[in-house]
Protein backbone atom coordinates (compact mmCIF):
# COMPACT_ATOMS: atom_id res chain seq x y z
CA UNK A 1 0.00 0.00 0.00
CA UNK A 2 1.37 3.42 -1.00
CA UNK A 3 1.46 5.89 1.90
CA UNK A 4 0.51 9.26 0.43
CA UNK A 5 0.85 12.40 2.54
CA UNK A 6 -2.07 14.75 3.05
CA UNK A 7 -1.49 18.27 1.64
CA UNK A 8 -0.54 19.81 4.98
CA UNK A 9 1.84 17.00 5.88
CA UNK A 10 3.44 17.19 2.44
CA UNK A 11 4.32 20.87 2.91
CA UNK A 12 5.75 20.31 6.40
CA UNK A 13 7.37 16.94 5.71
CA UNK A 14 10.78 16.55 7.33
CA UNK A 15 12.46 15.76 4.05
CA UNK A 16 11.87 15.91 0.33
CA UNK A 17 8.89 14.47 -1.52
CA UNK A 18 8.48 11.74 -4.10
CA UNK A 19 5.85 12.20 -6.80
CA UNK A 20 3.65 9.53 -8.37
CA UNK A 21 6.10 9.28 -11.29
CA UNK A 22 9.05 8.87 -8.88
CA UNK A 23 10.48 12.37 -9.23
CA UNK A 24 12.11 14.08 -6.25
CA UNK A 25 10.24 17.30 -5.44
CA UNK A 26 10.82 20.14 -2.97
CA UNK A 27 7.71 21.02 -1.00
CA UNK A 28 8.88 24.66 -1.14
CA UNK A 29 8.39 24.60 -4.92
CA UNK A 30 4.83 23.34 -4.48
CA UNK A 31 3.98 25.96 -1.87
CA UNK A 32 5.51 28.91 -3.73
CA UNK A 33 4.16 27.72 -7.06
CA UNK A 34 0.64 27.27 -5.71
CA UNK A 35 0.63 23.61 -6.79
CA UNK A 36 -1.69 21.30 -4.80
CA UNK A 37 0.44 19.10 -2.57
CA UNK A 38 -1.51 15.96 -3.37
CA UNK A 39 -0.28 12.55 -4.43
CA UNK A 40 3.17 12.80 -2.82
CA UNK A 41 5.10 10.42 -0.59
CA UNK A 42 7.95 11.22 1.74
CA UNK A 43 11.32 10.48 0.14
CA UNK A 44 12.13 8.55 3.31
CA UNK A 45 10.04 5.74 1.80
CA UNK A 46 13.29 4.88 -0.02
CA UNK A 47 15.50 3.48 2.77
CA UNK A 48 18.63 3.81 0.60
CA UNK A 49 18.45 7.61 0.81
CA UNK A 50 19.84 8.88 4.09
CA UNK A 51 17.82 11.35 6.15
CA UNK A 52 19.33 12.16 9.56
CA UNK A 53 15.98 13.24 10.98
CA UNK A 54 14.53 9.80 10.22
CA UNK A 55 17.63 7.83 11.22
CA UNK A 56 20.92 9.50 12.28
CA UNK A 57 24.02 8.21 10.53
CA UNK A 58 27.75 8.84 10.13
CA UNK A 59 29.73 8.67 6.90
CA UNK A 60 33.42 8.07 6.38
CA UNK A 61 33.95 10.57 3.58
CA UNK A 62 37.46 9.27 2.96
CA UNK A 63 35.71 6.36 1.27
CA UNK A 64 33.25 8.48 -0.76
CA UNK A 65 33.88 9.50 -4.37
CA UNK A 66 30.54 11.18 -5.11
CA UNK A 67 28.05 12.85 -2.78
CA UNK A 68 24.51 13.82 -3.75
CA UNK A 69 22.82 16.30 -1.41
CA UNK A 70 19.10 16.49 -2.04
CA UNK A 71 17.15 19.64 -1.25
CA UNK A 72 19.95 21.41 0.65
CA UNK A 73 20.69 23.99 2.03
CA UNK A 74 17.46 25.97 2.38
CA UNK A 75 16.04 28.97 0.55
CA UNK A 76 17.44 31.82 2.64
CA UNK A 77 20.85 33.41 2.28
CA UNK A 78 21.98 32.86 5.88
CA UNK A 79 21.01 29.17 6.06
CA UNK A 80 22.62 28.60 2.66
CA UNK A 81 25.94 30.17 3.66
CA UNK A 82 26.20 27.95 6.72
CA UNK A 83 25.01 24.84 4.89
CA UNK A 84 27.64 25.45 2.23
CA UNK A 85 30.21 25.85 5.00
CA UNK A 86 29.43 22.29 6.07
CA UNK A 87 29.96 21.06 2.51
CA UNK A 88 33.15 23.11 2.22
CA UNK A 89 34.49 21.40 5.35
CA UNK A 90 33.89 18.00 3.74
CA UNK A 91 35.46 19.14 0.47
CA UNK A 92 38.48 20.61 2.26
CA UNK A 93 39.12 17.38 4.16
CA UNK A 94 38.52 15.21 1.09
CA UNK A 95 39.55 17.19 -1.98
CA UNK A 96 38.76 14.40 -4.43
CA UNK A 97 35.09 14.16 -3.58
CA UNK A 98 32.55 15.27 -6.20
CA UNK A 99 29.43 17.00 -4.84
CA UNK A 100 26.10 17.44 -6.60
CA UNK A 101 23.58 19.67 -4.84
CA UNK A 102 19.89 19.46 -5.81
CA UNK A 103 17.95 22.67 -5.12
CA UNK A 104 14.37 23.99 -5.16
CA UNK A 105 13.98 25.68 -8.54
CA UNK A 106 11.76 28.45 -7.14
CA UNK A 107 14.47 29.63 -4.73
CA UNK A 108 14.71 33.46 -4.72
CA UNK A 109 17.16 34.75 -7.34
CA UNK A 110 19.50 36.36 -4.80
CA UNK A 111 19.92 32.99 -3.08
CA UNK A 112 20.41 31.18 -6.38
CA UNK A 113 23.21 33.62 -7.10
CA UNK A 114 25.05 32.47 -3.96
CA UNK A 115 25.01 28.87 -5.20
CA UNK A 116 26.26 29.99 -8.61
CA UNK A 117 29.13 31.80 -6.91
CA UNK A 118 29.85 28.72 -4.78
CA UNK A 119 29.96 26.17 -7.62
CA UNK A 120 33.73 26.43 -8.23
CA UNK A 121 34.28 25.79 -4.52
CA UNK A 122 31.58 23.24 -3.70
CA UNK A 123 30.39 21.57 -6.89
CA UNK A 124 27.49 21.54 -9.33
CA UNK A 125 23.96 22.67 -8.53
CA UNK A 126 20.92 21.02 -10.14
CA UNK A 127 17.32 22.24 -10.02
CA UNK A 128 14.58 20.01 -8.66
CA UNK A 129 12.52 18.10 -9.62
CA UNK A 130 14.71 15.28 -10.88
CA UNK A 131 13.85 11.60 -11.43
CA UNK A 132 14.90 9.48 -8.48
CA UNK A 133 16.47 7.07 -10.97
CA UNK A 134 18.78 9.82 -12.26
CA UNK A 135 20.83 9.74 -9.03
CA UNK A 136 22.94 6.57 -8.99
CA UNK A 137 21.86 4.29 -6.17
CA UNK A 138 25.43 3.09 -5.59
CA UNK A 139 26.56 6.60 -4.57
CA UNK A 140 25.92 8.45 -1.31
CA UNK A 141 22.54 10.22 -1.38
CA UNK A 142 21.51 12.47 1.53
CA UNK A 143 18.19 14.27 1.88
CA UNK A 144 18.06 17.54 3.89
CA UNK A 145 14.72 18.75 2.55
CA UNK A 146 12.51 21.09 4.58
CA UNK A 147 15.13 21.30 7.34
CA UNK A 148 13.23 24.16 8.99
CA UNK A 149 10.80 21.55 10.33
CA UNK A 150 13.45 19.21 11.72
CA UNK A 151 13.49 19.35 15.55
CA UNK A 152 17.29 19.53 15.70
CA UNK A 153 17.31 22.68 13.60
CA UNK A 154 15.98 24.54 16.65
CA UNK A 155 18.13 22.63 19.14
CA UNK A 156 21.61 22.78 17.64
CA UNK A 157 23.91 25.58 16.49
CA UNK A 158 23.22 25.83 12.77
CA UNK A 159 26.62 24.67 11.56
CA UNK A 160 26.42 21.67 13.89
CA UNK A 161 22.99 20.88 12.47
CA UNK A 162 24.18 20.87 8.88
CA UNK A 163 27.26 18.79 9.69
CA UNK A 164 25.11 16.30 11.60
CA UNK A 165 22.61 16.15 8.73
CA UNK A 166 25.51 15.23 6.42
CA UNK A 167 26.72 12.46 8.70
CA UNK A 168 29.68 14.38 10.14
CA UNK A 169 30.29 14.68 13.87
CA UNK A 170 30.57 18.44 14.55
CA UNK A 171 33.38 17.96 17.05
CA UNK A 172 35.56 16.56 14.26
CA UNK A 173 35.51 19.90 12.41
CA UNK A 174 37.68 22.66 13.88
CA UNK A 175 36.25 26.09 14.66
CA UNK A 176 38.14 27.78 11.83
CA UNK A 177 36.41 25.54 9.29
CA UNK A 178 33.05 26.47 10.82
CA UNK A 179 33.43 30.23 10.23
CA UNK A 180 32.40 30.43 6.54
CA UNK A 181 35.91 31.16 5.27
CA UNK A 182 35.10 29.39 1.98
CA UNK A 183 33.63 32.75 0.97
CA UNK A 184 37.18 34.01 0.44
CA UNK A 185 37.49 31.68 -2.54
CA UNK A 186 34.48 33.25 -4.30
CA UNK A 187 35.07 35.71 -7.15
CA UNK A 188 33.64 39.09 -6.10
CA UNK A 189 33.54 42.47 -7.87
CA UNK A 190 35.72 45.37 -6.78
CA UNK A 191 34.11 48.11 -4.73
CA UNK A 192 33.30 51.42 -6.37
CA UNK A 193 36.01 54.07 -6.36
CA UNK A 194 34.45 56.13 -3.56
CA UNK A 195 34.23 53.11 -1.21
CA UNK A 196 37.69 51.87 -0.32
CA UNK A 197 37.95 48.70 1.76
CA UNK A 198 38.27 49.46 5.45
CA UNK A 199 37.16 53.08 5.01
CA UNK A 200 33.50 52.72 5.95
CA UNK A 201 31.27 51.12 8.57
CA UNK A 202 28.27 49.10 7.40
CA UNK A 203 24.73 49.02 8.80
CA UNK A 204 22.50 46.05 7.85
CA UNK A 205 19.31 46.30 9.93
CA UNK A 206 16.86 44.16 7.92
CA UNK A 207 16.59 40.41 8.50
CA UNK A 208 14.41 37.98 6.56
CA UNK A 209 11.60 38.55 9.07
CA UNK A 210 10.58 41.72 10.96
CA UNK A 211 10.86 40.13 14.40
CA UNK A 212 14.62 39.69 13.88
CA UNK A 213 15.21 43.05 12.23
CA UNK A 214 16.45 46.19 13.97
CA UNK A 215 13.42 48.47 14.47
CA UNK A 216 13.37 51.62 12.35
CA UNK A 217 12.93 54.05 15.31
CA UNK A 218 16.48 53.28 16.56
CA UNK A 219 18.28 53.30 13.18
CA UNK A 220 19.48 56.90 13.32
CA UNK A 221 20.63 56.52 16.92
CA UNK A 222 22.66 53.41 16.08
CA UNK A 223 24.21 55.13 13.06
CA UNK A 224 25.23 58.02 15.32
CA UNK A 225 26.94 55.60 17.69
CA UNK A 226 28.75 54.00 14.77
CA UNK A 227 29.97 57.41 13.62
CA UNK A 228 31.13 58.35 17.11
CA UNK A 229 33.01 55.06 17.50
CA UNK A 230 34.79 54.88 14.14
CA UNK A 231 34.71 58.39 12.68
CA UNK A 232 34.05 56.79 9.31
CA UNK A 233 31.21 57.21 6.80
CA UNK A 234 28.35 54.84 7.57
CA UNK A 235 26.92 52.97 4.59
CA UNK A 236 23.91 50.74 4.76
CA UNK A 237 20.77 49.27 3.33
CA UNK A 238 17.59 51.29 3.75
CA UNK A 239 16.87 54.93 4.38
CA UNK A 240 18.19 56.51 7.58
CA UNK A 241 18.03 60.22 8.36
CA UNK A 242 21.58 60.96 9.46
CA UNK A 243 24.16 63.29 7.87
CA UNK A 244 26.94 60.69 7.98
CA UNK A 245 24.87 57.90 6.44
CA UNK A 246 24.51 56.80 2.81
CA UNK A 247 21.96 54.27 1.57
CA UNK A 248 23.76 51.95 -0.86
CA UNK A 249 20.81 49.69 -1.66
CA UNK A 250 20.83 50.78 -5.31
CA UNK A 251 24.59 50.08 -5.48
CA UNK A 252 24.16 46.45 -4.42
CA UNK A 253 22.39 45.01 -7.43
CA UNK A 254 23.17 41.35 -6.79
CA UNK A 255 24.47 38.90 -4.21
CA UNK A 256 28.10 39.20 -5.34
CA UNK A 257 27.95 42.97 -4.78
CA UNK A 258 26.35 42.50 -1.36
CA UNK A 259 29.12 40.12 -0.33
CA UNK A 260 31.71 42.62 -1.56
CA UNK A 261 30.22 45.46 0.51
CA UNK A 262 30.31 43.33 3.65
CA UNK A 263 33.83 42.10 2.90
CA UNK A 264 35.15 45.65 2.55
CA UNK A 265 33.65 47.06 5.74
CA UNK A 266 35.79 48.19 8.66
CA UNK A 267 32.90 47.23 10.96
CA UNK A 268 29.41 45.76 10.64
CA UNK A 269 26.36 46.42 12.80
CA UNK A 270 23.49 44.06 12.12
CA UNK A 271 20.98 41.65 13.62
CA UNK A 272 20.28 37.97 12.96
CA UNK A 273 20.93 38.36 9.21
CA UNK A 274 22.96 36.81 6.43
CA UNK A 275 25.38 39.72 6.79
CA UNK A 276 26.69 38.40 10.11
CA UNK A 277 27.64 35.09 8.46
CA UNK A 278 29.26 36.84 5.50
CA UNK A 279 31.27 39.08 7.83
CA UNK A 280 32.54 36.02 9.72
CA UNK A 281 33.89 34.60 6.49
CA UNK A 282 36.00 37.72 5.95
CA UNK A 283 36.96 38.41 9.62
CA UNK A 284 35.02 41.69 9.66
CA UNK A 285 34.49 42.97 13.23
CA UNK A 286 30.77 42.77 13.96
CA UNK A 287 28.16 43.54 16.57
CA UNK A 288 24.95 41.56 16.04
CA UNK A 289 21.64 41.70 17.92
CA UNK A 290 19.54 38.60 18.54
CA UNK A 291 15.86 38.57 19.51
CA UNK A 292 14.27 35.14 19.04
CA UNK A 293 17.26 32.80 18.72
CA UNK A 294 20.17 32.66 21.23
CA UNK A 295 23.31 34.08 19.69
CA UNK A 296 25.26 30.91 20.50
CA UNK A 297 23.05 29.06 18.01
CA UNK A 298 24.27 31.29 15.20
CA UNK A 299 27.63 32.95 15.95
CA UNK A 300 29.36 30.63 18.42
CA UNK A 301 32.31 30.10 16.05
CA UNK A 302 32.76 33.72 14.96
CA UNK A 303 35.65 35.20 16.99
CA UNK A 304 35.23 38.68 15.49
CA UNK A 305 31.53 38.94 16.35
CA UNK A 306 30.24 40.49 19.58
CA UNK A 307 26.69 39.18 20.04
CA UNK A 308 23.96 40.99 21.97
CA UNK A 309 21.11 38.81 23.20
CA UNK A 310 18.06 40.96 23.88
CA UNK A 311 15.93 39.65 26.76
CA UNK A 312 12.75 38.54 24.98
CA UNK A 313 11.76 35.18 26.50
CA UNK A 314 8.22 35.54 25.15
CA UNK A 315 9.61 35.37 21.60
CA UNK A 316 12.05 32.50 22.12
CA UNK A 317 12.23 30.11 19.19
CA UNK A 318 10.03 32.09 16.82
CA UNK A 319 11.29 31.58 13.27
CA UNK A 320 9.31 34.44 11.72
CA UNK A 321 6.75 37.04 12.77
CA UNK A 322 5.35 40.37 11.73
CA UNK A 323 2.72 40.54 14.47
CA UNK A 324 2.40 44.00 15.94
CA UNK A 325 2.58 42.73 19.53
CA UNK A 326 5.84 40.89 18.79
CA UNK A 327 7.36 43.88 17.02
CA UNK A 328 6.38 46.15 19.89
CA UNK A 329 8.24 43.86 22.29
CA UNK A 330 11.31 44.05 20.06
CA UNK A 331 11.13 47.85 19.93
CA UNK A 332 10.91 48.05 23.70
CA UNK A 333 13.91 45.73 24.14
CA UNK A 334 16.09 47.85 21.85
CA UNK A 335 14.92 51.04 23.54
CA UNK A 336 15.73 49.65 26.98
CA UNK A 337 19.22 48.65 25.80
CA UNK A 338 20.01 52.02 24.30
CA UNK A 339 18.70 53.85 27.36
CA UNK A 340 21.39 52.13 29.43
CA UNK A 341 23.94 54.17 27.41
CA UNK A 342 25.11 51.00 25.71
CA UNK A 343 27.93 51.66 23.25
CA UNK A 344 29.60 49.67 20.52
Amino acid sequence: MINYLDPVSALTNTGSLLSADDSIVASYDLEVGGVPAEGYRSLTCDPAIRNANAAPFEIDYARVARLHVINGMGVTLGDSIIGLTALAAIKRAHAGISISLYRPHKTPDYVKQLYELAQPVIGQTIDLPVPLASIPDDEVRIDIGNHLFWPNFSRMPMIDFFLWSLGVSPDKVDAHARSNDWLREVALPSLEKDAQPGKYALFCPAASTPVRSIPEPVHAELVERMWRKFQLPVLGFGRVEHPRYTDITHRSANTAAFLAWVKGARFLLTSDTAAVHIAAGFDVPTVAFFTTIPAKMRVRDYPHCVPVDLPLPELAGIQASGREADLQSVKQAYRALLDTHWEL
